[in-house]
């Protein structure tokens, strides 16, 4: 299952062609600016105060919801282009946080599983 309906990454893959950026979409260039879209996301809360938290998304809904838009495109067309179903690496990856994060150890708590 890809991360977004199969129509619209049709749409997306449409767009991207016929604009010709395939070329310039390489698994590091997606990257980069997946990472670069996670920072746009993150300045909508920067210098919040958690007190504030609610009523800043309320008002800064559009942007947080472009910028989580974007992420979903670039994490889109790089899970396309490495042929990685997203679904399938999730699946294993909870997997492995299971035997990372015991329940017994981890619950209620924020610490990195080394430090458990």
């Amino acid at each position: 299952m890809p991360i977004i309906a199969k129509d619209i990454l049709d749409q997306l893959l449409a767009f991207r062609k016929e604009r010709d950026w395939e070329k310039f979409h390489t698994p590091k260039n997606l990257s980069a600016a997946l990472s670069v879209e996670v920072a746009e996301l993150l300045e909508c809360f920067q210098w919040a105060k958690d007190s504030e938290l609610e009523e800043l998304v309320v008002r800064e809904r559009t942007a947080i919801e472009d910028e989580i838009a974007d992420i979903a495109i670039l994490l889109s067309y790089l899970c396309h282009d490495l042929s990685i179903e997203l679904d399938v690496v999730v699946r294993s990856k909870i997997e492995k946080n299971r035997q990372k994060y015991p329940v017994h150890l981890a619950r209620g708590i924020a610490t990195k599983y080394d430090r458990l």
